[in-house]
């Protein structure tokens, strides 16, 4: 078993150049904004006097390729910098906003497996039919509506309308938490789920014309036990691919979310960061962003070769 996930230290040699290709891109693409951040700071009626002063505390007088290789040699000693707004350290305030932004994925995952699994089984026993019908134009709806619209929409009828959650907010303890996390994650869920149930749908159908189903049919095996030993397991292995995929959408549509929920993740402090041209916290979100698409694309390939023995990623990187 262990063998078969040596492929993992070179997957993360070969993310070192990714990773300094991003830190490059997030850099002079954060400089593109328009607007001084020493003005951000000091506002509108500040003299130009005092701006200069400040953008040359701020090292913002220097060369541009100056900056750089400073952000970088910083970079190296794990100095992100001090936010130009909060006037804390950036590791600081992306500590404090990873858990809750971690905690919103995970739990947007959970709810679109639970979703999903059970329509796409649903839709693929009767290809066709009157059920996989309405599976299908689920998908349609889902995958047409912008995340966004759909967490003010959840807003507006479960917790404006009904009052069966909150309407932002993370609470103060573990379960608040997960009751205040739960209209942003069924938010991203719901424009998770069509891609899901798509590819899982599909890989059932394949897998219930398999012979070995009719042997394991043959066997006496039906029903739930059926599509729980031999059916689901095979069926997973090529969604789980789309998945790690989706998953790394489902960051950069999570920092939009969870400032519809006025959550204190990482989006909230991007969005923050973005309007008060705080590039030291802008480049430390994203290199983080970056970072996790990295690690669910190494986990994803670790979960693959798990569920299929037939697929040795070590040998192919050791050739």
């Amino acid at each position: 078993m262990l063998h078969r996930l040596r492929f993992i230290p070179g997957r993360i040699l070969q993310s070192i150049p990714v990773a300094l290709g991003v830190t490059l891109v997030v850099f002079f693409m954060a400089r593109l904004l328009p607007g001084n951040p020493a003005l951000a700071l000091l506002g509108q009626r500040a003299t130009p006097q005092a701006v200069a002063a400040l953008s040359k505390q701020m090292g913002l007088d220097t060369p541009i390729w100056q900056q750089y290789f400073l952000f970088l040699g910083r970079l190296f000693q794990g100095n992100l910098g001090t936010s130009l707004t909060y006037q804390l350290p950036v590791t600081t305030l992306v500590a404090q906003a990873i858990p809750v932004t971690l905690s919103l994925l995970a739990m947007a995952l959970v709810l679109a497996l639970i979703i999903s699994i059970p329509l796409a089984a649903l839709g693929a026993f009767k290809p066709g039919g009157g059920r996989d019908l309405g599976v299908r134009a689920f998908t349609l709806v889902g995958q047409g509506m912008p995340q966004f619209w759909l967490g003010i929409m959840l807003i507006l009828l479960l917790a404006v309308g009904l009052h069966l959650f909150p309407v932002g907010g993370y609470g103060t303890t573990p379960l608040d938490h997960l009751y205040y996390l739960f209209l942003p994650s069924l938010t991203l869920a719901i424009t998770m789920c069509p891609t899901i149930i798509r590819s899982l749908r599909s890989s059932i159908i394949t897998v219930l014309e398999s012979d070995y189903i009719g042997t394991a049919k043959s066997k006496g095996a039906f029903g739930a036990g059926l599509f729980r030993g031999h059916v689901i397991r095979n069926a997973a292995i090529p969604t789980v691919s789309i998945i790690g995929v989706n998953l790394g959408f489902l960051v950069g549509g999570s920092l939009v979310i969870e400032k519809v929920f006025a959550l204190p993740g990482l989006g909230s402090l991007m969005i923050n960061a973005i309007f008060a041209r705080d590039f030291p916290t802008i480049q430390a979100v994203t290199l983080f962003v970056a970072f996790f698409v990295v690690i669910v694309g190494i986990l994803t390939d670790a979960v693959y070769t798990t569920l299929d023995p037939r697929v040795d990623l070590s040998a192919k990187e050791a050739s």
